[in-house]
């Protein structure tokens, strides 16, 4: 355990109920912080709270029922998280979703979908962080997007066009937050085995656990990048393709995936 106080006393995060965003909780519960995490499933925000109490990190876990894509749903979370605690310190918009949607099934509902809970989730709650934390003088924002948010790949229009633009809206407020004391950064992972990836019907390259990435995760958070990105292996990769002409990259990629 560690013994000096938490860099983020209070820490907030969605999507919380399982994957990177339990893993991570645990972790940050485990270097003394109180971790608020949220969800929409209440029974799973529970095993996340007994998991931690077997840890013994009793009480550091703080659950919070929450459906990001519900109009309100950030404002009257956050007023009991102010009457109960106080403004978070730290807050990982972590709630997303995935669905693979290749050519043959292009769904403008698959894409609106994605991009409510993917994108307007995220931007919602900024819309009502934000304020909060700048008129405070401080704070921290990390926001789930992907390593697919790089370039486009197969399967992923909708699902990589929702991540590019969280990317792209994080790079445009960090710009006006300089010298605001509140930060923001973007998290990209690549692949994690969670309930999400499990739908996907090819082989993952560099395929990494949840608790994997949210000892990667948590590593950004301390660092001062704005881009968290991980594993690193494959985040070079992507990095490397998007640097390439659309000639070779079209032709690189189609030969990669086989599509």
């Amino acid at each position: 355990m560690n013994n000096l106080p938490p860099r983020w006393p209070l820490i907030w995060i969605t999507g919380a109920g399982s994957g990177i965003g339990r893993a991570t909780a645990l972790r940050l519960a485990a270097e003394g912080s109180d971790v608020i995490v949220s969800g929409r499933r209440a029974a799973a925000l529970e095993a996340v709270k007994s998991e931690a109490a077997g840890l013994q990190l009793e009480g550091r876990i703080l659950p919070l029922v929450l459906d990001v894509t519900e109009t309100g749903a950030y404002e009257r979370a956050l007023e009991r998280i102010e009457a109960e605690w106080k403004l978070p310190d730290l807050v990982i918009l972590n709630a997303g979703d995935h669905q693979p949607m290749p050519l043959a099934d292009l769904d403008t509902g698959v894409c609106r979908s994605l991009m409510e809970i993917n994108f307007f989730a995220v931007m919602a709650g900024l819309e009502i962080l934000l304020p909060k934390m700048r008129r405070r003088g401080r704070g921290h924002i990390a926001c789930t997007a992907s390593l697919a948010a790089y370039r486009g790949l197969p399967t992923a229009a909708a699902y990589g066009a929702s991540k590019a633009a969280v990317v792209n809206a994080c790079e445009a407020l960090q710009v006006e937050l300089q010298g605001s004391g509140v930060r923001l950064q973007v998290i990209n992972p690549g692949f994690v085995k969670t309930p999400l990836t499990d739908r996907n019907t090819f082989t993952m390259p560099q395929l990494i656990t949840p608790e994997e990435a949210a000892e990667a995760l948590i590593k950004g958070l301390h660092s001062q990048r704005f881009e968290i990105r991980f594993p690193r292996g494959f985040a070079w990769t992507l990095a490397l393709l998007r640097r390439l002409p659309y000639r070779l990259y079209f032709r690189w990629v189609k030969k990669g995936t086989g599509f």
